[in-house]
């Protein structure tokens, strides 16, 4: 069955942030009078479970230190939001090569996030030399379902708004987690790991990739 959409599920499917957001949560402790720095290794054991602001709290849990830890997530991805802003980044490898074959053979191409609309402004942004907004049939954001954090729920809609079945199309997800949730809405899902999840066995995966190339689904 040919594919009639391709479906990026996560902002870190486009562009690799992982890094620079463990470095804007540092920065956000600093200005918050903390005496905190989460390392690579460190950043990358809590990013088996989402959510930042559970990450904060359980930390600060362990430091015995209380915090406001909305607070500091929220100052986190406004330091991080400004970041893109002001940052010129380059897609992940493959990106453009799939959303160029894509618009040529008339795939619809999703955005599956369940992030902020800030946060999708500031990527757009910080990519505008390759790629826009209107390079997508769709566009999700955490108002969309009432649970931001169940991203199953934005794939659903997604379909709905794409007027596809969950058949009709392919999940590309960055790390297991995320992952997960495609497997949920019944979708065959191609595991894209970001720098920070290369260690994971993505074993519900259709395929698991290092880079994203048009070939991988041009034949299906």
């Amino acid at each position: 069955m040919a594919i009639k959409a391709i479906l990026f599920g996560s902002i870190g499917t486009i562009v690799e942030t992982s890094n620079i957001q463990r470095n804007c949560f540092n920065l956000a402790f600093k200005i918050s009078g903390l005496k905190w720095h989460w390392s690579k290794k460190l950043y990358q054991s809590m990013l088996k479970k989402s959510g930042g602001e559970k990450r904060v709290k359980k930390f600060s849990l362990e430091k015995k230190t209380l915090v406001n830890a909305k607070k500091i997530r929220n100052l986190k991805t406004l330091i991080f939001n400004n970041y893109l802003k002001k940052n010129k980044l380059k897609p992940r490898a493959g990106v453009i090569n799939v959303i160029k074959y894509c618009k040529k053979n008339k795939i619809k191409i999703g955005f599956a996030t369940s992030t902020t609309k800030n946060n999708i402004d500031a990527v757009f942004i910080s990519l505008n030399k390759y790629l826009k907004k209107s390079d997508f049939d769709y566009i999700g954001h955490n108002k969309i379902i009432k649970n931001f954090n169940n991203k199953t729920d934005i794939y659903l809609h997604c379909l709905k708004k794409l007027k596809l079945s969950n058949k009709d199309c392919l999940a590309i997800e960055d790390t297991e987690i995320s992952l997960k949730y495609a497997k949920k809405a019944k979708l065959r899902c191609i595991a894209f790991p970001g720098d920070y999840h290369r260690s994971g066995k993505y074993k519900d995966s259709f395929i698991k990739v290092k880079r994203l190339n048009s070939k991988i689904f041009a034949d299906l």
